[in-house]
C-alpha cells in the first residue's frame, strides 16, 4: 500500500464529496418536480367538479336549444302535469266565482235557486272545480302541450340570465327563495277549451299570470352568487383544469404513472360530484314546504341536473379509459403480459389467414414500418372526436374507445414483421 501525502488525501476526500453532492442533486431535483407535479394533479382533481358545473351553467345560459332540451321532458312527466293542472285550476277558479254564474240567471228564478244553493252550493263549487280541472288535464295531457311547454321555455330563456343576476322578471322570476315559471300560455289554452265546452263565462277571464315553482330552497340566493361566478368563469375553469392535469403529467418524473394517477383522480372527483348531487337531492326534497308536490319537485330536480349527471358518467368513463390505456403502455410486468397476449392472439389470427391464402404484401410492410405513427394518429383522432363532440356521454366515450381498440387491432393484424414476411407461403402439410 502506497503512502499518500496529506494533500492527496484531502484532494480525494474533496472529490468524493463533490461526487456525493452531484449524486444528490438529481434526487433533490426529482423531489421538487414531483412535489409541484402532485400539486398540479391535486388542483386538476379539485377543479374537475367546478369545471363540470361551470360548463353546465354556461350552456344553460348561453344556449337556448340546450335549455329547452333540458327542460322539455317535463311536459310528459305525469307528476309535473298534475302539478301544473292543480296550479292552473286554482288560478282559473279565482276568476270564476259562483256569484258571477248567478248573475246570468233570470231574476225571477234567483230566489228558488238561492234556496237550493244554500244546501248544494259547496257541491256546485266542487263540481265546477272538477270540470275546470278536467279541462286543464286535457290540455296538459294533449299532444299539443309539449309545443306549448317549449314555447314557454323559449320565452323564458331570455329572462333566465336574470336569474343568475338576481333581477328576475320575464317568464322566469326569482322571489325570495323561489324560482318560478309563468304559466300564462297554459291558462290561455284552457280558457279557449272551457269556452268551446259550453262555459261561456270563461270568455271573461282576463290574462292570468300564475307561477309554477321550478326551485324552492333557502339556498337560491347562495346559488345565484355561485352560478354568477361560475358563469363568468365557465370557459376558463375547464381549461385551467386541463392545463393543470397536463402540466402535472409533464412535470412528473414518471409520466405514465402520473397519467394514471391524474385520470383516476379526476374521475374520482367527478364521482364525488355525482354523489353530491344525489345527497343534495334528498336534502332539497326533505326541506320543501308541505304543500309542494314532492313527485313534481323531484322530477324538476332530476331534469335540471340530468346533463350534470351525464357529464359525471362521461368523466368517469373517460378517466378509466385513459388510466387503463396509460397502464397498458407502461413497462410493468402485468401490462407486458397483456400486450404479449394481444400481439400473440392477433399474430395467430394473421398466420391462420395467411395459411388460407391471405397475402398482405406492401400493405403489411407499410404498416410494420409506420405502425407506431399510425397508432398515435388514431389516438389523436379519437381525442379530437371526444373534444369536439357537442355533449359527449359515457356511451359515446366507450364507443370511441371500442372503435379505437378495433383500429389498433387492425394495425396489429396488418403488421407483417420481417420474421413473418407477408408473402410467405403457407407451410406444406
Amino acid at each position: 500500500m502506497t503512502d499518500e501525502s496529506p494533500d492527496e488525501r484531502e484532494l480525494a476526500a474533496l472529490r468524493a464529496r463533490v461526487a456525493s453532492l452531484e449524486s444528490q442533486e438529481p434526487r433533490r431535483h426529482h423531489r421538487v418536480r414531483s412535489f409541484f407535479a402532485a400539486v398540479l394533479i391535486v388542483l386538476a382533481a379539485v377543479l374537475t367538479p367546478l369545471a363540470v358545473v361551470s360548463s353546465w351553467s354556461r350552456a344553460q345560459v348561453t344556449d337556448t336549444g340546450r335549455f329547452v332540451s333540458t327542460m322539455a321532458p317535463l311536459a310528459s312527466d305525469p307528476a309535473v302535469q298534475g302539478a301544473v293542472a292543480n296550479r292552473a285550476t286554482d288560478a282559473i277558479m279565482q276568476q270564476l266565482p259562483i256569484s258571477d254564474l248567478l248573475n246570468e240567471v233570470a231574476p225571477t228564478d234567483r230566489p228558488a235557486l238561492n234556496a237550493v244553493l244554500g244546501k248544494v252550493g259547496s257541491a256546485l263549487t266542487d263540481g265546477l272545480t272538477g270540470f275546470v280541472h278536467d279541462q286543464v288535464l286535457n290540455v296538459v295531457r294533449s299532444d299539443a302541450f309539449p309545443a306549448i311547454w317549449e314555447g314557454i321555455l323559449r320565452n323564458a330563456h331570455a329572462a333566465f340570465t336574470k336569474v343568475l343576476t338576481g333581477e328576475g322578471g320575464g317568464a322566469v322570476q326569482v322571489k325570495g327563495d323561489t324560482v318560478t315559471l309563468d304559466l300564462a300560455p297554459v291558462i290561455t289554452q284552457v280558457k279557449d277549451r272551457l269556452v268551446a265546452n259550453g262555459l261561456g263565462l270563461a270568455a271573461n277571464i282576463p290574462e292570468v299570470h300564475t307561477d309554477f315553482v321550478l326551485v324552492q330552497s333557502d339556498a337560491v340566493k347562495k346559488a345565484q352568487t355561485g352560478l354568477r361566478l361560475l358563469d363568468l368563469a365557465g370557459f376558463w375553469v375547464p381549461v385551467l383544469a386541463v392545463v393543470c392535469a397536463v402540466g402535472g403529467i409533464l412535470l412528473a418524473v414518471r409520466h405514465r404513472r402520473a397519467t394514471v394517477t391524474t385520470a383516476l383522480a379526476m374521475a374520482v372527483a367527478a364521482g364525488l360530484l355525482g354523489i353530491g348531487l344525489t345527497v343534495f337531492r334528498a336534502l332539497y326534497l326533505d326541506k320543501l314546504p308541505a304543500d309542494v308536490d314532492q313527485a313534481a319537485a323531484a322530477a324538476v330536480y332530476d331534469t335540471l341536473v340530468r346533463y350534470l349527471r351525464a357529464a359525471v358518467r362521461m368523466l368517469l368513463a373517460l378517466g378509466i379509459v385513459i388510466a387503463l390505456a396509460a397502464w397498458l403502455t407502461g413497462s410493468g410486468r402485468r401490462a407486458g403480459w397483456v400486450r404479449q397476449l394481444w400481439q400473440a392472439g392477433l399474430g395467430a389470427v394473421r398466420r391462420a389467414a395467411e395459411g388460407i391464402g391471405l397475402r398482405l404484401g406492401p400493405v403489411g410492410r407499410f404498416v410494420h414500418r409506420w405502425k407506431a405513427w399510425l397508432g398515435w394518429g388514431a389516438v389523436v383522432v379519437a381525442a379530437i372526436v371526444v373534444l369536439t363532440w357537442g355533449y359527449p356521454t359515457a356511451v359515446v366515450v366507450l364507443w370511441i374507445a371500442v372503435v379505437l381498440l378495433a383500429v389498433l387491432a387492425v394495425l396489429e393484424f396488418l403488421d407483417a414483421r420481417p420474421e413473418e414476411p407477408a408473402d410467405r407461403k403457407a407451410p406444406s402439410a
